[in-house]
């Protein structure tokens, strides 16, 4: 299914880093999560995306992700010529992804 069925998402930008919060809404459904949206999964979904490092923080007590995506937003907000240069359209993409519920 759509993570976007089961999730909601909000995404940032420090510089030429995008931070996306990604939080299930039900908690059974949050190990699946977890196990799904991984960095390897994220690079290889949006390789021309996000091009530096990714770190996924798991904040299992809230049922949520921290994503930082590196080297994600051409240079940042003052560098980009990038429509969307603080990456805030990164949630939406996180959410078009499918994840395998149980």
């Amino acid at each position: 299914m759509p993570l976007r069925e089961i999730a909601h998402a909000r995404a940032g930008d420090k510089g030429d880093r995008s931070n996306i919060s990604l939080w299930v809404e039900d908690p059974r459904h949050y190990h699946a999560v977890k196990a799904q949206i991984t960095p390897e999964r994220l690079k290889s979904e949006f390789p021309r995306l996000m091009l530096g490092e990714i770190a996924v923080h798991a904040l299992d007590h809230l049922c949520g992700l921290n994503i930082v995506a590196d080297r994600a937003l051409e240079g940042g907000v003052n560098a980009s010529l990038n429509l969307d240069s603080h990456g805030k359209s990164f949630s939406f993409l996180v959410l078009g992804l499918t994840v395998e519920i149980d």
